[in-house]
Formats: C-alpha cells, structure tokens, sequence
C-alpha cells in the first residue's frame, strides 16, 4: 500500500506533466463561485476524476476541476469546486488536494465558502474576511501518525487567517467601494441545515456565519505553513429568532447573484495583496 508521501508525489507527477506554469498561489472556490477560473489565461483544466488519488465532488455548484494558469499577474491553482466531510470522505481525503498544491508550489491559499449569516449586522449576498474560525466538525484532519515532512506533531493555529493578507484584502475591498464584513466562521459537518437551539448555540459561542467546509482545509494549510487568507459568502441569514426554512437552490441563487461582486475582489486581491 502506497505512504501519503507516495500518493501526494504520484499526484503532483501526474500534474507537473500537466501545467504550463508553476503556482504560487493557490484558491478553493466554494459553492457557486467557480467562475473565478474562466477569467485565468494560459489556463490548463484537469477534471479531478484524472487525478491520481484526488477525490471527486459530488455536489451541485462545485464542478470538480483543478485549474492551473495565470490570473492577475500571478501563477494560480484554482480549485473549482471542494470536497466536504459530510460527501463521507475522511478528513485527510477531504483536505489531500491542499497537500498537492504545496507540493506543485504554492505558499499562499485564498479559500471561499458559501455560508448562513448569525450576525445581525450582516445580510444576505454580502462577503465576510474571516478572522477565525471555531472547527465544530467533530473531527480534525491530523488525526493520526504526522508526517514530519509535511509540518509539525502540534501546529499552531492562532494566526489561522493571516493577518496581514486581511489587512491588505480590507484595503482593498475599501477601494473598489466593497463592503466586506470580518468576522468568525462556524465549520459544522452538515449536511443538514442546523436546528434553531443549535444556532442559537453558535451565536453564543462567538460564530459570525456557519458553513459546512473550510475549517480543515485551514487547518491542513497552517500544517503546511501556507499563508491563508478566507473569505465568505452570506448567502442565507440564519439567526435563530427569525429562521426561515433555506434550500441549497436559494443558496446557489444568491451565489450566483454575488458572484461578480466576489470576482472582481478577489481577482484584486490576488493582483495586490501577493
């Protein structure tokens, strides 16, 4: 049976014959914001599914190819489309691909999520930098024998979300006349949306939105000493006192509503803030 470090390697071969350029930067785009790749050039598609060892997503809005090539100057790896914990993979397959993109190259990750509003002073459709996160999941993507190769027993995550990737993001959303809320994010397994008491228990708990990813990639990445910087999508206000019911077609509807609002400040943020 093939080591982690082998698979990882056989990836990263497998891509290496693959891409034009070499990617320093990498980005996860989450539910409904994968257009992001259709603005790269010299852009070369991979279809996970090719992948040596890659996962494959199996849910709407994520379109499950990695695609490498150049996008405000810089050299990127986007991923469009993520996988999520509660597809049943484990955590390690759900966090694999963020091993691949250290390994092409990349020092820095841009990751994005779709996620349920708790803070009364966000709305729906607006962007949130994450300044932390609270990993609710009931797992972690470390559990087991660490591979000293790739970071350390014990990482530490008190700068989980680079700080100063969130200052220049929060520079830059202030000039192109973007509002972008900062705040916590709550990473629940899902897949189902949360009862009342159990939001009401996020508020309490410190939570600014809640979604169902990002938390272990973050975690992976930090292990890896990759430099990340996070943002939200609200797509759906979810504070307990004035819940209404939510389906994944009304979160991918405000999504898309979002998304060039979203494009325009990432596309910036890669240009300027790297």
């Amino acid at each position: 049976m093939m080591t982690p470090l082998q698979m990882v390697a056989e990836s990263t071969a497998f891509l290496n014959e693959k891409i034009k350029l070499k990617p320093t930067i990498g980005c996860i785009l989450g539910s409904g914001l994968g257009d992001l790749a259709d603005h790269m050039t010299e852009a070369v598609v991979i279809p996970y599914e090719t992948i040596p060892h890659f996962p494959v997503s199996t849910v709407e809005g994520h379109a499950g190819h990695l695609v490498v090539g150049s996008l405000g100057g810089k050299s990127v790896a986007i991923m469009k489309g993520r996988f999520h914990y509660y597809e049943g993979y484990s955590m390690q397959a759900v966090t694999y691909p963020i091993r691949v993109m250290k390994a092409l190259g990349i020092s820095s990750l841009i990751v994005t999520n779709a996620c349920g509003g708790l803070n009364p002073s966000f709305h729906a459709g607006g962007l949130m930098l994450i300044s932390d996160h609270l990993n609710l999941t009931g797992d972690n993507p470390l559990i087991g024998a660490n591979v000293n190769e790739w970071g350390p027993r014990f990482p530490d995550l008190s700068n989980a979300y680079d700080a100063s990737l969130r200052k220049k993001a929060g520079a830059i959303a202030q000039q192109l006349n973007i509002d972008l809320f900062e705040g916590v994010y709550a990473s629940i397994s899902g897949p189902n949306y949360m009862a009342r008491a159990e939001l009401a228990m996020l508020t309490y708990l410190g939570a600014d939105v809640v979604g169902m990813s990002t938390a272990p990639e973050v975690i992976v990445a930090n292990h890896a000493e990759i430099r990340v910087l996070g943002i939200s999508c609200i797509t759906d206000m979810a504070i307990p006192d004035s819940l209404v019911s939510i389906s994944h077609e009304e979160v991918m509807a405000v999504a898309e509503k979002t998304k060039p609002t979203f494009i325009k400040l990432v596309k910036q943020i890669i240009e300027e803030a790297f």
